[in-house]
């Protein structure tokens, strides 16, 4: 007997629906894939990455943890970064945080839940690293929502650092690396304005999008 029937009856009427009004779509995308973006994001099942910014499957290529974290030991996520760029030759890596994630408040607020706490561990690094921000007025959830942004750009930083990123720009590829955020309350990306397409970039566009956060904290203290 099929568990979880009702999940196959969605997946059959979203495959009809879609070949009854393209019936190329799916012969079409089973020949290749070309995506231009990689996005890496949380795992949070409220982030949907392709229903966000309205792309259709095939054009975004998609990596996802808890809290949108890169460490330069995860396999995992060099994987997907080194075969984003080097054989998919992607145009843009976007380090897509979202406000009120739940990691990074555990983050924030140091919880115990386990395993993961190694993880997040990464996290409070940034914490602790920026931690004028957080000596600034403000309730938990608007500090949290700065832990959330600074934590983009730390990994835009990292994502920037890699040898698979710093090597395309060595051979004069193409690659520009973003620090977005979304909100979850409205379904709208915000651009920390990190943006970062060289390595004479890294520093003075993470330290101004840094500024920029400082700046925001202290008009709300």
């Amino acid at each position: 007997m099929r568990t979880l029937a009702h999940l196959f009856d969605n997946n059959r009427s979203w495959a009809r629906s879609i070949s009854e009004r393209d019936p190329d779509f799916f012969p079409s995308l089973a020949r290749q894939q070309a995506p231009r973006y990689l996005w890496i994001g949380c795992s949070d099942s409220r982030v949907p990455a392709n229903e966000i910014i309205k792309l259709a499957p095939g054009e975004l290529f998609v990596h996802r943890n808890v809290a949108n974290v890169v460490v330069h030991t995860d396999l995992n996520c060099l994987s997907v970064l080194q075969y984003a760029v080097e054989v998919l030759e992607v145009k843009d890596v976007l380090v897509v945080g979202h406000y009120g994630c739940g990691g990074v408040r555990a983050a924030y607020t140091q919880a115990t839940l386990g395993l993961i706490d190694n993880w997040l561990r990464h996290v409070e690094d940034v914490h602790e690293r920026y931690r004028a921000v957080f000596e600034l007025p403000g309730s938990e959830r608007e500090h949290v929502d700065r832990l959330c942004e600074l934590n983009v750009i730390d990994q835009v930083r990292n994502v920037c650092q890699t040898t698979i990123v710093r090597s395309a720009w060595r051979r004069e590829q193409a690659l520009s690396v973003h620090g977005w955020i979304y909100d979850v309350s409205d379904g709208l990306l915000r651009d920390l304005d990190c943006t970062v397409s060289s390595d004479a970039e890294i520093e003075p566009a993470c330290e101004a999008a840094v500024s920029h956060v400082m700046d925001r904290a202290r008009q709300h203290a």
